[in-house]
């Protein structure tokens, strides 16, 4: 029994396959290393595989039928929202392709359980300050879209030939479990301050005029650790039988400001955070916070690490890897 995990040596994967390590599970890791690092997977076999390319459902295949594969977390995809923009096309080849693949594996290697790594981007700008699962879903962007046609893919294949999947939906995702394992990338908004930091310059802020108590945006923030709990949580939903609910949103339920988010950086790391106050960035919602009250209840899960204990362990690795700040 063997659990496949693309993208594996991505950020969230590499959580995700460490913690199903250190439960027993067996693993087997399938990532093209564009963002990833093989250094991160521990002990797990490593399979370099482009999924979006032709070869990629044969060879999906054999690795499921040499392992025994019996669930794969699906993690590979592009995730910038802004290039999605830029190259549309491209996109959708990438992450609905490569979905598509994987399913033609998973089918012909009858292997019928999967969790799809999905995003908040799939609800777009709802006019909400807390979104519930059964809101209407309406990406506003490429990456947004396909994340939300690769849900609608997985249903068709439930209902075409028994594939039992969850999807879950992250929102603002930081932090890190292991010090090792920190946010390689600079993309999201604790990386973007700490490499602003590192570098001698100030976090910068987009807009400080909208209706929220500092005029800052508010976001709710998931520690990686708990996120990788969450895929846990589903492994084990997909092998009850009754499985009222696909979709799930992982998130605290509590927002904090960008500014919240920068002073918390300040208070953990000693460093001056002073900001730079631009102009508002175009499609930023003034606040989107999940309900998480679905995967709370039908899970059993729930997030154990506020924001305090996510900046602390995303400032520890940042520490720990090749950019250290002195302070």
């Amino acid at each position: 029994m063997t659990i496949l995990v693309t993208g594996g040596a991505g950020y969230i994967g590499a959580h995700v396959v460490r913690l199903l390590q250190e439960s027993g599970e067996r693993v087997v890791v399938v990532d093209d290393l564009s963002t990833g690092r093989a250094d991160r997977v521990g002990e797990a076999p490593l399979v370099e595989c482009d999924l979006a390319a032709p070869e990629a459902p044969e060879l999906l295949e054999r690795v499921m039928r040499e392992h025994s594969v019996t669930a794969v977390v699906h993690f590979a995809a592009r995730k910038q929202v802004g290039e999605s923009v830029e190259k549309p096309a491209w996109y959708y080849q990438q992450n609905v392709g490569g979905l598509t693949n994987l399913l033609t594996a998973m089918e012909v290697a009858k292997v019928d359980r999967l969790v799809f790594s999905s995003s908040a981007a799939a609800y777009g700008m709802p006019a909400v300050s807390l979104v519930e699962e059964k809101l209407h879903a309406e990406p506003i962007n490429p990456y947004g879209e396909t994340k939300l046609i690769c849900e609608w893919l997985a249903r068709a294949a439930a209902r075409a030939w028994g594939l039992r999947f969850v999807a879950l939906r992250y929102f603002n995702v930081a932090g890190a479990g292991w010090p090792d394992l920190g946010d390689p990338a600079v993309l999201n908004l604790v990386p973007m301050v700490l490499d602003r930091l590192e570098r001698g310059e100030r976090p910068k802020i987009f807009g400080d005029d909208y209706p929220t108590p500092d005029g800052t945006c508010i976001r709710d923030y998931i520690h990686v650790r708990d996120l990788a709990d969450a895929h846990v949580a589903s492994l084990q939903y997909l092998e009850s039988a009754e499985r009222e609910h696909d979709v799930f949103n992982v998130g605290t339920g509590t927002g904090a400001s960008v500014r919240e988010v920068i002073d918390q950086i300040g208070a953990v790391s000693g460093l001056d955070v002073t900001a730079d106050v631009l102009p508002r960035r175009a499609g930023d919602p003034p606040q989107l916070v999940a309900s998480p009250e679905r995967i709370n209840t039908v899970l059993g899960w729930q997030a154990e690490r506020d924001l305090p204990v996510i900046i602390a362990s995303a400032w520890e690795a940042w520490q720990a890897g090749p950019r250290r700040i002195d302070v």
